[in-house]
């Protein structure tokens, strides 16, 4: 049975399902317990399986990761909590050299069942230390698994597989999808991670994009419709290990893509995008791989400015118009 539920409540009760299943699932992080969260994330859950598995830390990222990784290690599963994804970059080292790297360091004889949980993105003045999106950044290191909803169904199923899995797990909450509301089932289900759903089929041009980008892109795509252009939307949902041949399967109806996303255009993850296209498909473009993505610059702190930078409908729009306007071979 499905009903509405909103992004953060979906995340709630993937987590609430999986602790109620499994007593090796547990909490930790900044006000977690009684308050629930900064987004209220975690809200009931200390109330109902008590403060030894719902944990308040201290303001310590390296801390909080590094119980994680040694909690992981020994046989629990726990969920540790980043309140913003900025704050990733202060326990890179827990992260990067610990997290990622044991399971490889004993030979593969190690589990490291970690979920880092953090919410990302702009859009709500939080200005540029609050406001980022590094998913880029953390996808470059083997070891870690990254996921990025886009919406609540996708959540439940996506933070389900996280809690599950065997190897460390970082699960990127979009701030501007926190109200989002959508048809969740009641009972537990898993969405397998590094499978990428295909939302909406096109024929003239394949959009991929993930995160908040995608309601958009899907927006973009249903009004095209009226001016002849077919659009395909890609939401990889996992975007290390990224599903790869299914977008390839989609240049190959299509021969146009555009890569949307979020974060900083030079160095984004578009670019691993438009290469692996380019690699895979080249003899299939009939134009070259447009991206959309934020300026080369800190996210801006007043709310005109932040609108500006951040990449809008109109944007994607115009990538959409300029591949598809390029003759075909």
């Amino acid at each position: 049975m499905t009903r509405k539920l909103g992004y953060v409540q979906a995340f709630n009760e993937a987590v609430r399902q999986e602790m109620a299943a499994n007593p090796d699932v547990f909490c930790a992080g900044e006000d977690i317990g009684a308050f629930g969260g900064v987004f209220q994330s975690y809200a009931g859950l200390q109330a109902e399986f008590g403060e030894d598995r719902v944990v308040d830390t201290p303001i310590s990222e390296q801390a909080i990761i590094g119980l994680g990784v040694g909690a992981a290690v020994t046989g629990l599963r726990p969920i540790v909590d980043i309140m913003f994804m900025d704050f990733i970059c202060v326990a890179f080292d827990q992260i990067v050299n610990q997290a990622a790297k044991l399971k490889y360091m004993f030979g593969g004889s190690a589990t490291i069942p970690l979920t880092i949980t953090t919410g990302g993105g702009g859009g709500l003045s939080a200005a540029a230390q609050h406001s980022q999106s590094l998913e880029a950044l953390l996808c470059h290191i083997p070891g870690l698994i990254v996921v990025h909803p886009s919406n609540p169904y996708d959540m439940k199923g996506l933070m389900t597989s996280c809690i599950r899995e065997n190897n460390p797990t970082i699960m990127i909450k979009h701030k501007r999808l926190l109200g989002m509301q959508g048809e969740v089932p009641e009972e537990p289900y898993a969405i397998p991670l590094g499978k990428a759903n295909v939302l909406r089929e096109g024929t003239d041009v394949t959009v991929v994009s993930w995160g908040k980008m995608v309601n958009d892109a899907l927006d973009v795509a249903n009004s095209l419709e009226s001016e002849g252009i077919s659009v395909e939307v890609i939401d990889p949902r996992t975007l290390q290990p990224l599903d790869t041949a299914t977008i390839v399967e989609s240049v190959r109806k299509t021969n146009r893509v555009v890569v949307v996303h979020e974060a900083v255009k030079f160095g984004g993850l578009g670019a691993e995008v438009a290469a692996q296209i380019q690699e895979k498909a080249f003899d299939y473009l009939d134009a070259p791989v447009a991206r959309v993505g934020a300026p080369f610059s800190p996210v801006p702190f007043s709310p005109v400015l932040e609108q500006h930078y951040l990449p809008s409908p109109d944007d994607i729009t115009a990538a959409i118009r300029g591949v598809v306007a390029r003759p075909g071979v």
